[in-house]
């Protein structure tokens, strides 16, 4: 059947602003959903809080509308669009994650969509409602002869008491229509079970868990799969937890396909989802269903079935190729599966099952650091922040190269001098799962602990913790040798391993460079393989590429074929974490589309799997590989392009510069002497005062001695942080000697070798920021915001106001001369942000950051004007600033509301300061000052301050 000819146009929900468990990949599917309608022809409408996203840009929607997920944004929408003689047709809710999904059942239980006729596409209410409600899912198994984990919900205290007795310890409790696995976890001893009872009902809107039996320590597998109208069904993919049952798989590694799954139990709950799928309703859509399987006995139990996209289904969708909400969207208004292509290859079905001759493996990224007394354990409740996504021709290459991603310092697993030797610490990690983990079993391995040691403490599988052993085996081989007497074999062997020329270096003794040098010298060179849904057996269109190692270097079989077009890469901002979300993102895809605006053919580089940067369809090349020195720098020698764009991807791109100036290649923009220039205040400083531009009293120290001789010039309070960090990590306000020797002494255990920043804090002062585009000589302010809180505490955690709200007509005159002469001074050519200070009547500099900020995304929104891909043809040398009609649109003010999830660390306390800690931001318009909501947050400003 094709498209339904009554849905004229759809409304997509969002899913409002980034939280631990709700984060960007809900973008990539509602971004991808809406540019599938829209080749229909179909009018998109779409609703979502999120200023920092693409999906409420105007190029991914007819009407996008900056409005809070709640019901009466819902009517004022459909009103609108009655209004405007252009109804809203239907709606599709499965894009937009739980929050979508919650409040799609909030407007039919108010009757809202009865009453505007509009009809609910691509999910079923009644399916959500049995996925969701524990109880009703327990029985729906149960009726289709499901097996599932012994158990009841209980609705009372009281009735979860009774059932813990019936069932007996341990046991776990899952708490109903909750995200991200809020309020849950497992309950080994009687004694800890009132408080997690409690902490569960509590944590359900509804006020009901499942109390159900423990399957801890058992496997954890997925299904992602497609059914159309017809009942047709896919299997995209399986995935395998590489973490046992007890770790929620949004904090679990992860790997596609799943690599311990004999065939036979992968047919079975292939049947099992087929048939929990058609049980639980008759939709046409994406689902993921979530199975148990005990090791004992290979007894399959079904954990949970999700019939929307997920985090999973934007994993399964780059690690296959195959565009799952693109086709859920299309199924969702009438397609069957057999009468749409496959948009990889642009000539098979897309009821075809992709298959997939690689490995992928995902590992999620943390950022416990900012939560001081945080609970560090991984169990039911997700803690993530972010993924990175490594592709490659097995296991171990994936695994090493999804660890060189990640961004917290090290080189892949293990090789690099970080590793814990503790036996008893590391013990304790392998039984209590944190963050690291994972390379506790690398350390573990090497300090000789024993296999089955190892395998009793983690419960992990033993294919898994061979692959882990064979490194350390291949390791001890590599150390025999030196660098001028290392068999080819071996190199070659540890590159297929995914070994970085780092890691060698290290093992060898000796420098990254000359590894290179050695492994060039003897031919052994990455080449690019095509990602492409089929395993190689149909050509694909999309370009979409990641690295490997040949073990015939002479027939190097590269698919990336090099064009002759002038090029420019992109360098996205990798894993999403604190201090670099997916504003950054934007800011890449934007600029992408800008450079192909101005002729370049497009590469983009960047390893989140969540994002719409790593969509194959956005740049004219995607390498899906980590913004890591050895990968990035491969693809520029394969390439050869006119030069790569930092300033887009966030400090993960920026800390490439200095290497990209040292071997020669062009930074497009702003250059590295002014990149450089920015954050070493040694240099900055001076700048400012030959400007003639007020900056508070600062110094630059490199110990803990010279810090307190340096305070006593400077004067109490104090702002402490070290040089090249993003999102205020490692910041302090400090207020005597002891507490900076204190502070001083952490940074130095954190980053070594590191230039220590001390600034006289000024107390009591506003803080405002000026974003602006810049072409070298001449500038254009885009937007001035103001900060709600007083200075000291981070800009992404403070609300802000644009345009500023009590600043007065000097005060404004300063921040624009200031702004402009260091744009011009640095010749910055594309993007600049400058944080400011003011107190009495005096506007300090703070620091300027000549790249994308945080801000840029909201103030593009808010005024409505593409400053993003203004600033990139700057860059690219394509336009001037006069070249431009700006135009923005200033109406009222737009308020920047950050959100945080500390419901996931309980026991940590709200106290905002210097570091960043905000997970994602929402916008709100308000017409006057006299508004409810800037009035109660105005009066809130100084609450959460400390240092």
């Amino acid at each position: 059947m094709p498209k339904n000819p009554n849905i004229k146009s759809v409304l997509i929900i969002g899913s409002g602003p980034i939280i631990i468990g709700q984060a960007c990949e809900f973008d990539y599917a509602g971004s991808q959903a809406a540019r599938s309608l829209r080749e229909e022809g179909i009018e998109v409408v779409l609703i979502n809080s999120n200023p920092a996203t693409i999906m409420t840009d105007p190029i991914s929607a007819d009407h996008v509308y900056l409005l809070p997920l709640e019901k009466k944004s819902i009517v004022e929408i459909l009103e609108k669009h009655e209004a405007l003689g252009r109804p809203i047709d239907a709606v599709l809710p499965t894009m937009g994650g739980q929050t979508a999904l919650n409040l799609a059942i909030d407007c039919d239980k108010a009757g809202i969509w009865k009453k505007y006729n509009i009809e609910i596409i691509g999910v079923d209410i009644k399916a959500i409602e049995t996925t969701e409600d524990r109880e009703k899912f327990r029985l729906k198994m149960l009726e289709l002869g499901v097996n599932v984990c012994k158990g009841r919900t209980a609705r009372s205290f009281l009735e979860g008491k009774e059932i813990a007795q019936e069932i007996g310890f341990p046991l776990v409790i899952r708490p109903s229509y909750t995200l991200g696995g809020t309020g849950g976890g497992f309950v080994q001893k009687e004694e800890d079970f009132d408080k997690a009872l409690n902490n569960g009902l509590h944590a359900s809107p509804v006020h009901e868990v499942l109390v159900e039996q423990s399957a801890m320590g058992w496997k954890e597998y997925e299904l992602e799969l497609l059914r159309d109208g017809l009942g047709n069904f896919i299997i995209i993919c399986s995935i395998e937890n590489f973490d046992p049952m007890g770790v929620h798989t949004g904090d679990s590694i992860t790997v596609a396909p799943a690599m311990t799954l004999p065939d036979t139990l992968y047919q079975q709950m292939r049947d099992l989802s087929i048939k929990m799928m058609n049980g639980i309703g008759k939709f046409a859509g994406g689902c993921n269903v979530q199975f148990s399987v005990n090791p004992a006995d290979d007894q399959i139990i079904a954990i949970e079935i999700n019939p929307r996209v997920s985090r999973s289904s934007a994993l399964a969708s780059k690690a296959t190729g195959y565009p799952i909400a693109k086709i859920a969207a299309k199924m969702a208004i009438g397609y069957h599966l057999d009468e749409l292509i496959n948009p990889i290859t642009g000539s098979t079905s897309a009821f075809f099952e992709p298959s997939i001759d690689y490995v992928i493996v995902k590992v999620p990224r943390w950022n416990f650091d900012k939560f001081k007394g945080a609970d560090r354990s991984l169990g039911l409740q997700m803690k993530s922040v972010g993924e990175a996504m490594g592709i490659g021709r097995n296991f171990q290459e994936a695994l090493q190269k999804a660890c060189q991603s990640l961004e917290i310092r090290r080189n892949g697993l293990g090789a690099d001098g970080r590793e814990l030797r503790d036996q008893e610490a590391i013990k304790h990690s392998l039984q209590h799962p944190s963050w690291d983990r994972l390379f506790h079993i690398y350390d573990a391995f090497k300090i000789g602990l024993s296999f089955k040691t190892i395998q009793n403490l983690t419960k992990i599988d033993a294919w898994f913790l061979r692959q882990i052993e064979e490194l350390i085996e291949l390791e001890h081989q590599i150390e025999k040798y030196d660098l001028s007497d290392l068999p080819k074999e071996l190199l070659l062997t540890a590159k297929q391993k995914g070994y970085a020329d780092r890691q060698i270096a290290h093992l060898l003794g000796t420098k990254e460079s000359k590894v290179y040098d050695k492994r060039k010298e003897m031919g052994i060179k990455r080449v690019y393989k095509c990602v492409d849904t089929c395993a190689a057996e149909f050509e694909a269109k999309t370009p979409y590429y990641y690295s490997t190692f040949n073990s015939s270097q002479d027939t190097p079989d590269n698919e990336s074929v090099v064009s002759d077009r002038k090029k420019v890469i992109v360098l996205g901002s990798g894993p999403n974490r604190i201090g670099q979300g997916i504003e950054f993102d934007y800011s890449c895809v934007h600029g992408v589309l800008a450079a192909k605006e101005s002729g370049y053919e497009t590469i983009m580089i960047n390893c989140n799997p969540e994002t719409v940067s790593t969509d194959p369809d956005i740049s004219d090349k995607l390498y899906f590989e980590p913004v890591f020195w050895e990968h990035v720098f491969d693809i520029i020698e394969h390439e050869k392009p006119e030069g790569v764009i930092v300033q887009l991807g966030g400090q993960t791109a920026l800390k490439m510069a200095e290497k990209l100036d040292k071997y020669g290649i062009k930074i497009i923009g702003t250059s590295y002497h002014s990149l450089d220039w920015a954050e070493d205040r040694g240099r900055f400083s001076p700048l400012l005062e030959e400007l003639g531009i007020p900056y508070p009293k600062f110094g630059t120290v490199r110990t803990s001695d010279a810090a307190v001789e340096l305070s006593r010039t400077l004067g109490f309070p104090l702002l402490v942080r070290p040089s090249y960090v993003l999102g205020g990590q490692n910041m302090k306000i400090v207020i005597n000697e002891k507490e900076l020797e204190q502070h001083v002494v952490k940074i130095l255990h954190d980053i070594p070798d590191n230039n220590i920043l001390l600034d006289h804090f000024l107390e009591g002062a506003l803080e405002a920021e000026a974003d602006a585009i810049c072409d070298g000589e001449d500038s254009y302010i885009i937007g001035i915001m103001e900060h709600i809180e007083p200075a000291g505490i981070h800009s992404g955690d403070s609300h802000a106001a644009l345009p500023h709200f009590d600043l007065t007509d000097d005060e404004v005159r300063q921040i624009e001369d200031h702004t402009k002469k260091i744009a011009k001074a640095m010749s910055v050519k594309g993007l600049i942000n400058v944080q400011f200070a003011i107190k009495n009547g005096v506007v300090y500099v703070i620091e300027a950051n000549p790249r994308a900020s945080r801000t840029v995304p909201f103030i593009c929104k808010a005024y409505q004007e593409p400053y993003v891909n203004y600033a990139t043809k700057l860059m690219l040398g394509a336009k001037k600033v006069s070249d431009f009609d700006f135009k923005p649109v200033k109406k009222g003010w737009a308020i920047k509301i950050p959100v945080f999830s500390f419901n996931k660390f309980p026991n940590v306390n709200k106290e905002l300061g210097p570091e960043m800690k905000s997970t994602g931001e929402a916008i709100y318009f308000i017409d006057d000052l006299q508004d409810d909501f800037f009035q109660k947050i105005y009066s809130e400003r100084n609450l959460y301050l400390s240092r």
